[in-house]
């Protein structure tokens, strides 16, 4: 059975080992929510397939303005961001690395400081998701009830998925994954909590899903099968957003995935700090239903993406905080694998995640420093 440190294809690419990067929001874009050359290091850093992760997974990247729901976070929406990004990119090439950006439409989560004119957030339904937003200046406030999206006004949400998965190639970007995980608008759509819709958008399984599929089908359109990956939370998202049955629902979903070929599913497993369904559902319950590449994180170590691999229940795992702190992790990785149990790994600092600036994103050392 294959181990972290072997090789696996995924689209067009043959990866040298299967640790992956999660995708991170840290809130440190520049103006216009245009990435930087601190944001080119940070990816940098954790790009050479040898030493740090074999494919990165950007952080989660807005579709649109109204699409954005946290302070600091970039885009792909405007020549700015584009220009932004191909820093990124061409640093992480530089290093012999792959990267894939993560397409964003936070729906409800978000609150009228963000919104063109601010109005309300949108969403599937008048469903609050509770909880406080993090506002662009910083502030946090409760969130709102969001408005329920008119019919005709989803095409235009639809074609932003596929205006920003163009402008990811145009920035260098080798493949994109939509984001319709966490409790985000293609979640929103798709769970019975969240969707109480009376349309084509809402009530079967198959109506729920259509939201999110046709995003897929927007960006698969836009930049090819083999370079769109599809990220799923069945375990976790807020009380509001957690399904009556949630492997009817993303079994449903994985299996209409799975005849679309894309290049890879990028399933959560449960987060302990999150609300998330009992008893969890294991990312194995999906392995029959998809034959590509299947990807799957939260918390993971060593030792457990290890027996996840062996087993057979994944193709590869993607890192979050481990990769945040540990920007060589493959290096440490290959020398646990040689039998050394002696490893340090820096410990990850929660107060510096969402914060400006160097300190607790590119100042983590590496074994050689």
């Amino acid at each position: 059975m294959p181990d972290l440190l072997s090789p696996l294809t995924i689209g067009r690419h043959t990866l040298p080992t299967r640790v992956i990067m999660a995708p991170l929001t840290r809130c440190r874009a520049g103006p216009g929510n245009a990435p930087t050359a601190l944001n080119a290091e940070y990816y940098a850093q954790r790009a050479d397939p040898n030493t740090g992760c074999s494919l990165i997974i950007a952080e989660a990247t807005t579709i649109s303005q109204q699409a954005a729901g946290y302070p600091d976070t970039p885009g792909l929406f405007t020549d700015a961001q584009v220009a932004g990004w191909r820093l990124v990119t061409d640093a992480v090439h530089a290093r012999g690395g792959v990267i894939f950006a993560q397409l964003w439409h936070v729906g409800s989560i978000s609150h009228p400081d963000f919104q063109p004119g601010g109005g309300l957030p949108v969403s599937a339904s008048e469903v609050n998701p509770g909880g406080e937003a993090r506002t662009p200046d910083g502030a946090r406030k409760p969130r709102v009830a969001p408005r329920a999206l008119d019919r005709a006004e989803i095409p235009a949400i639809i074609d932003d998925y596929a205006r920003a998965a163009a402008n990811a190639l145009r920035a260098g970007f080798d493949g994109v994954e939509l984001h319709g995980a966490n409790g985000y608008l293609p979640h929103q759509f798709l769970s019975d909590a969240s969707n109480r819709r009376t349309d084509e958008y809402g009530g079967s399984v198959q109506n729920r899903a259509r939201f999110l599929l046709q995003a897929a089908d927007a960006c698969i359109a836009a930049v090819g099968p083999d370079r769109c990956g599809v990220r799923l939370s069945p375990n976790t998202g807020s009380p509001a957003i957690i399904d009556s049955d949630p492997l009817g629902t993303f079994s449903y979903v994985t299996r209409e995935l799975a005849e679309r070929r894309v290049a890879y599913l990028h399933i959560m497993e449960t987060v302990p700090t999150w609300p998330s369904v009992q008893p969890p559902i294991p990312v194995r319950a999906f392995r029959p239903l998809f034959d590509g590449p299947l990807i799957t994180n939260a918390g993971f170590t060593f030792e457990k993406a290890t027996e996840y691999l062996r087993r057979g229940d994944c193709d590869a795992i993607a890192f979050g905080r481990a990769l945040l702190a540990n920007p060589d992790l493959t290096a440490r990785f290959r020398r646990l694998a040689l039998g050394d149990r002696d490893v340090p790994m820096n410990e990850p600092d929660p107060s510096t995640f969402y914060t400006q600036g160097p300190a607790g994103y590119t100042d983590y050392p590496t074994l050689r420093a």
